[in-house]
C-alpha cells in the first residue's frame, strides 16, 4: 500500500489494480471511500479497462474473431508496477503481456497517477499505444465508491445526490441496463426528476441498477449530507458518460459515482469493436490522457 497525505487527507493506493483504497479525512475523522465489505461489494474504486461494463453475450468481435471478456475488463484484477512517487503523487503502470493478448490482442501501456492537492484527489490516466502500425481500441472508466452514510447515526436514505449544473432542470435523461441481456436499453430513455438539482436517496433508488447519463449530460456529481451540504464531489469534465450506482435490492451503505469514457454495449450490439458505443482509438505511438477529481468537502 502506498500513502500520500497532507494535513487534511490521508490517501492509500494499492499496487493491485492501482486501486484507490482510502481517503481519510483527518479533520472530520472519518473514512470517505467505501471499506469494501464483501457482504455487499468487495471493491473500493477499481479502474475499468480496457472495457467499461459488460460486452454483449460475454464476447466482443475484432477483425472477424470473437474474444471472451468479463465485466469491466481485466486491469482491476492485475498487479501494476510501481513507477514512482513525489510528495503529493504516486504512479503505477500496467502493460500488455502474453496472457492479456489472448483475450485482448493489443499492445498497451496504462499509467495511473493519484495526486493529492488540498482536499482534492485527482486520478490521472495515460493510455499509450506502443505499436508501430496497429491502432489501440479501448474504453476506460472509474468506479469509486463512497461511504453512505459516513457519520454514525445517519442512514443512507437521509442523504442526497446533487447533479451539479442541473439546478434549474426539472428532469434529466438517463438510460438503464436491461437486466436479461445486461445491455443498455438506449431506445427507452428515462427521465430523472430533480428538486433544485437534488435526488433524494430512497430504499428503492437503485433497484433498477445504475443510472447512466450519456452525451456529456452529467460531468459533476456531489453526494450530500442529510442537510444537503456537500460530502464528496466527483468532477469529470469532458467525460461522455457517467454512472451512479449502489448495489440493488440491499441496504448497501455506499454510493458509486462513476466517470466513464466508453461504456457497456447497447442491447443486441454485435458489431466490430471499433463500432462499440463510446469506443476510443489511439493511433500508433499516440498517448491518450484523461483525469477526474474527487473533492472531500
Amino acid at each position: 500500500m502506498h500513502i500520500i497525505e497532507n494535513d487534511i487527507l490521508k490517501v492509500e493506493i494499492a499496487e493491485h489494480g492501482a486501486e484507490l483504497c482510502s481517503i481519510y479525512d483527518k479533520k472530520k475523522q472519518h473514512e470517505v471511500v467505501w471499506t469494501a465489505d464483501p457482504a455487499y461489494w468487495n471493491r473500493h474504486a477499481p479502474v475499468l479497462f480496457p472495457f467499461v461494463g459488460k460486452v454483449n453475450g460475454g464476447f466482443y468481435h475484432y477483425k472477424g474473431q470473437s474474444y471472451p471478456m468479463g465485466q469491466h475488463g481485466f486491469a482491476r484484477d492485475m498487479e501494476f508496477t510501481f513507477v514512482g512517487e513525489t510528495a503529493d503523487s504516486v504512479t503505477f503502470r500496467l502493460c500488455d503481456n502474453e496472457e492479456s493478448r489472448k483475450k485482448y490482442p493489443f499492445s498497451f501501456e496504462l499509467e495511473i497517477t493519484h495526486r493529492l492537492q488540498g482536499r482534492k484527489v485527482t486520478v490521472e490516466w495515460k493510455v499509450k499505444n506502443p505499436s508501430a502500425d496497429e491502432p489501440l481500441y479501448f474504453s476506460i472508466g472509474g468506479h469509486p465508491a463512497f461511504n453512505c452514510p459516513v457519520d454514525e447515526g445517519d442512514k443512507k436514505t437521509d442523504y442526497f445526490i446533487r447533479f451539479d449544473g442541473h439546478e434549474k432542470d426539472a428532469e434529466i435523461p438517463y438510460v438503464l441496463i436491461d437486466q436479461p441481456s445486461q445491455g443498455v436499453d438506449a431506445e427507452n430513455v428515462q427521465k430523472l426528476s430533480l428538486d433544485d438539482g437534488f435526488m433524494a436517496i430512497t430504499d428503492t433508488t437503485f433497484d433498477r441498477d445504475a443510472y447512466i447519463f450519456d452525451e456529456g449530460m452529467v460531468q459533476t456529481v456531489t453526494l450530500c449530507y442529510p442537510d444537503k451540504k456537500p460530502f464528496v464531489t466527483l468532477s469529470a469534465p469532458g467525460f461522455p458518460s457517467f454512472g451512479v450506482w449502489s448495489k440493488p435490492h440491499t441496504d448497501a451503505p455506499f454510493v458509486c459515482l462513476e466517470p466513464w469514457i466508453g461504456r457497456c454495449d447497447n442491447m443486441g450490439f454485435d458489431g466490430e469493436l471499433p463500432q462499440k458505443y463510446g469506443e476510443q482509438c489511439a493511433a500508433p505511438g499516440e498517448v491518450f490522457e484523461a483525469s477526474y477529481t474527487i473533492e472531500v468537502n
